[in-house]
This record gives C-alpha cells, sequence and structure tokens, in this order.
C-alpha cells in the first residue's frame, strides 16, 4: 500500500507540471525517495527486549530529495524533524505497542511517509497527581489570583537557587485583572477529566487567550505587548504524565522543589497563558492547589509559573462599607458648599500642575451647582496668563478621613486635550512631599484616548509615568453617568467603574495608604497626560451627581 501511495503522489505531481504551460514560479517539484526509519529502544538488552523503564526511543529517517521530515506518534503527539532525529518518551505505563507515522517534504511541497511499529516498556506513573488533577472524574481549576506570583517568570539555568522559582517577576494578587488587555487571564477554566482511564484537559479561555508578546501574532496581535486577543482554545486534549528532565531534577534539593512529573499535552494544549508551550512541569499539586513551571517557548532561558486553585476567582472585595458618614448631593444651586469644599486657585506657576494649560478659578463660569449637579467646566479663554480656565475644589481641611468607600457619579467632558480627575491626596503633603504623601486616582479621563478609564495609585516607587495603574475602556463617559467607586481598606485599595473592577493594588504597612486623605475633582487642559489640545475646543464640563463616603 505504501508504494501506492508514492505512486499516487508523483503522478499527481506529474499532470499538476504538465498543467503549467510554462510557468516555472514554483521551482523543481521533486519527491522524497527511498524513505528509511530506525528505531533505537533506549536500555534494549536481551533481558529487557522492550528497554528500560524509561519509554524513550531514538528514532532516525532518512531519504533521498528530502527537505524536512515530520513524525506523527500514535499516542498524540507529533513533531517537526528537519534533519529527521526525534527522541520520543512514551509515557504510558506498561509495555505498550505504537505507531509511528514519518512524513518526507520534498520540494515543491509533495511528500511520501513510511510507517512503522515499536514496542516499549514505561514504569512511570503518578497515579496520586491523578487523583488530585481529576478526582477520579473530573475536576476544575482556576487561576489563584489572590495569591502573590500566581503568575511569575524566573531563569531556566543551573542556578541551584533561584532556577525553581519565579525570581524575575511575581504577579501582585489580581495584578491582570485592572486592564482589558490582560484580565481574559482570570476566565479561564482548566478541567481534568479521567476518561476510561486516559487523562483528558479542556481548556475554556472565554473567548479569549493571554498572549505573551513573542507569540501574540499566533492570535492576531501586533502591539509588542502582552495582551489579550480572540482565539479558539476549544477542543479535548489528551495529556500524558512523564518524568521531569529540567533542571530543576538536577538541584541536590530537587525532591524538595519539584514534584518531578510532567504534564504533556497533545495538540499545541496550554495551561491559559499563552507561552508557546505545551509540557509543564508540576513542581506541587494537593487537592485544591498546584504549581506548574514551563520553559517558555523558543527561549530556553526563561521559566515561567503558574499557580490554579479549585476556587473560582473572586475579584469582589472582601471589605465593604456601608455607613455613610460624608456626602454632597449638589441639590442647593449656586456655588459649592463651603462647608465641604475649598479651592486651589490658580496654576502651574504655583508650584503645581503638569506642565498644564488652564488656571484654576472660583468662577461661576468655572464651578457652579445647577439643576442637581456640581459643573466644573475648562473654558477656552484668557485666564491668570493661561490661555483656559477652570476649577479644582477640594474637601482638604473639611473632610480627610482613612480607608472607606468612595462613590461619586459623574458624566465627564469631552474633547481632546480635557484631563478630568477624581481623586484622593495624603493630608499630610505639607510635611511629607508627594509621592511619599501618597496618591489614590479613582477616575481619570483623557479626551485624546476617549472613554478608556484610568485608576491609578502614586507611591514612593511607582509614582508618575511609573505608577501603579489599571484602565479599561468604558462606554459613553461623556454622554451618561457612571459611578466612579474606590473602596480603600488596610488590605487593598479597589478601584471600579459601576461595578467592573479597573485596578486592585494590595495595601500593606510600607505604603502611604493608611493615614487620612482628602479628595479633589477637577478638570485640567493639556499636560504631560492630558496632551495636545483641539484648536477646535471652546469649553466643557464635568458634572458631578453626587459625592459619598461611607466606613
Amino acid at each position: 500500500m505504501k508504494k501506492y501511495i508514492k505512486y499516487f503522489v508523483f503522478l499527481f505531481a506529474l499532470l499538476a507540471i504538465s498543467c503549467q504551460k510554462e510557468d516555472y514560479a514554483f521551482g523543481a517539484i521533486d519527491t522524497p525517495t527511498n524513505l528509511k526509519i530506525t528505531a533505537e529502544i533506549v536500555g534494549k538488552t536481551a533481558e529487557m527486549p522492550y528497554g528500560d523503564g524509561s519509554g524513550k526511543v531514538n528514532f532516525k529517517a532518512t531519504a533521498d530529495k528530502v527537505i524536512s521530515y515530520k513524525y506523527v506518534f500514535s499516542d498524540g503527539g507529533s513533531e517537526n524533524s528537519p534533519n529527521g532525529i526525534s527522541e520520543k518518551r512514551f509515557n504510558t505505563t506498561g509495555i505498550n505497542k505504537y505507531t509511528v507515522t514519518v512524513i518526507a517534504y520534498g520540494r515543491g511541497g509533495v511528500a511520501t511517509n513510511i510507517t512503522m511499529e515499536v514496542e516499549v516498556f514505561s514504569d512511570f506513573k503518578d497515579e496520586q497527581a491523578v487523583q488530585f488533577l481529576t478526582a477520579g472524574t473530573s475536576k476544575k481549576w482556576y487561576w489563584a489570583a489572590a495569591e502573590v506570583g500566581h503568575l511569575g517568570v524566573g531563569p531556566n539555568d543551573d542556578n541551584v537557587d533561584k532556577n525553581w522559582i519565579p525570581d524575575y517577576y511575581k504577579a501582585t494578587p489580581f495584578e491582570k485583572a485592572g486592564s482589558p488587555t490582560s484580565s481574559c487571564l482570570y476566565e479561564n477554566v482548566l478541567t481534568f477529566s479521567l476518561v476510561d482511564g486516559q487523562l483528558k484537559y479542556q481548556l475554556d479561555n472565554g473567548g479569549a487567550t493571554f498572549f505573551n508578546a513573542a507569540f501574540e501574532a499566533i492570535g492576531g496581535g501586533s502591539s509588542g505587548s502582552d495582551a489579550c486577543l480572540a482565539y479558539d482554545a476549544s477542543g479535548i486534549k489528551s495529556v500524558l504524565l512523564g518524568p521531569s528532565e529540567s533542571v530543576v531534577m538536577k538541584n541536590p534539593k530537587h525532591a524538595e522543589q519539584t514534584r518531578g512529573t510532567m504534564l504533556n499535552f497533545s495538540d499545541g494544549g496550554f495551561m491559559g497563558y499563552y507561552i508557546g508551550q505545551s509540557s509543564y512541569e508540576i513542581l506541587s499539586i494537593t487537592e485544591n492547589r498546584m504549581t506548574v513551571r514551563a520553559v517558555m517557548g523558543g527561549n530556553t532561558a526563561l521559566a515561567w509559573y503558574h499557580t490554579f486553585t479549585t476556587t473560582p476567582p473572586n475579584q469582589n472585595p472582601t471589605t465593604d462599607y456601608t455607613n455613610l458618614v460624608w456626602f454632597d448631593e449638589f441639590n442647593t444651586d449656586g456655588a459649592p458648599d463651603p462647608s465641604k469644599w475649598v479651592y486651589d486657585l490658580g496654576n502651574g506657576d504655583n508650584g503645581w500642575g503638569n506642565s498644564e494649560k488652564q488656571n484654576y478659578t472660583n468662577a461661576a463660569s468655572n464651578v457652579v451647582v445647577q439643576g442637581g449637579n456640581l459643573k466644573i467646566t475648562a473654558k477656552k479663554e484668557a485666564s491668570g496668563g493661561f490661555n483656559y480656565s477652570s476649577a479644582r475644589l477640594k474637601s482638604e481641611g473639611k473632610f480627610d478621613f482613612t480607608y472607606g468607600k468612595v462613590e461619586v457619579r459623574a458624566k465627564l467632558p469631552i474633547g481632546g486635550g480635557t484631563w478630568p480627575a477624581i481623586w484622593m491626596l495624603g493630608a499630610n503633603y505639607a510635611t511629607n512631599a508627594w509621592p511619599a504623601c501618597g496618591e489614590i486616582d479613582i477616575m481619570e479621563h483623557v479626551g485624546n484616548s476617549q472613554n478608556l478609564i484610568h485608576g491609578t495609585l502614586h507611591y514612593p516607587g511607582r509614582s508618575g509615568g511609573n505608577a501603579n495603574t489599571g484602565s479599561k475602556t468604558i462606554p459613553n463617559v461623556s454622554t451618561e453617568f457612571h459611578v466612579y467607586k474606590a473602596i480603600w481598606s488596610p488590605a487593598s485599595v479597589k478601584i471600579y467603574v459601576d461595578t467592573e473592577l479597573i485596578h486592585s493594588v494590595p495595601n500593606d504597612a510600607t505604603l502611604p495608604f493608611n493615614k487620612d486623605f482628602f479628595l479633589i475633582l477637577n478638570v485640567a487642559m493639556g499636560g504631560t497626560f492630558g496632551g495636545a489640545i483641539d484648536s477646535a475646543f471652546t469649553q466643557s464640563a464635568m458634572e458631578i451627581d453626587y459625592v459619598r463616603v461611607y466606613q
């Protein structure tokens, strides 16, 4: 039968050539001939005819007029081999017979193939790991998003102190939840099942996969950064367990650092974050928690770490505040309530501002309560030596507080160069200069990036352009009211639009978010973040329905 297949492919090639009518752009078409394959079962002796129990077989294919080879194994694996050499480990426990097909490709895309069988002994098994993964039937796993280092990366080298930990980077709790470019990671549901004694796997990625930048082209991306991209990850994969041969296994204390079991996924299966790898080493596993390690595809210097649990990630705050302690509903027309608000007046010449182009006033044309809303209007007009006027209100000295929930229902201005903000500043800023005093930006929006809402924390080591920030596109922020919210506790600062989490930062005693802050409402123009101002801009307002603080 094999020779008939070859004759058919060759005849097809001749027919294709005869129809080309002197079009030689495709180049010569050569069918590989004299295809042969040899197999060396590792450890095979007269006493051990099926090998030493490692399950390893070394294959070598040769042929004439060949460009490359591909191996296809009956256990679900495959491998491209330009030189025809392949080392395969068969992991099914016991003595088993496998079919191996080698496809040889020649010029012009024509191919021929040959098939052989090998019988190999493997003594590897990890029944406990299978039980943990599947509970004997089926079990769902989720990213341990609340843990530090649930996603991390470190070296893959001979450094025995660091090659088994994410030494380079550890994700903070829910770090990827704050941006639409990464939040899809936490949508992953990984299901392991035991079907007729075989381990199976299925990834539900919710329609989008978080791609490492090196592989974003596979998902159609071109940003140069890690990104969530639409990707079909459906399909049931086979999972073969095998012994690890990683650098960790060579460490003197490897028994304490890794379980030494590999998960080998068929058909390009992967565990949520796309790094071009389908083999993962189980470092540790229990009934409800698992940490795996995988060498990055195309870059063997890096190893990625993933931690999963059997509990879905809960991005809702563990702490909420429901006792209303301070508010302004803006129901009385006129100037803002002086018992609650004071003004910042002037401009960047006063020593604050980020190269902004407005002068802040207390004029009714810039700040007024009208029709149940506070209106802060930025206008194109000469003011204080600047070309734009606006207003900045703050609760400093009227209401300072530590911890609580802040809710501000607002509709934002529109226009290139507008930069509205709802934020908080550490009350001791005069004696503890920024960023040491801390800053919590509940909402920032720039008209040059319409509908993209930013939530940001500034503190020593993470301020200005290096601030700890998250963002998300929210439709219609300049035509509809939305609730911009922060829940600030000793454990975390979480920033929301309506009920959608935009950014989350763990809080601890080393950060300046454990003392009094006050509220600030303003509309800036231009500057380092607001950017270029549209020459057609005349005026636009941030309208605020209410400000409420709960403790």
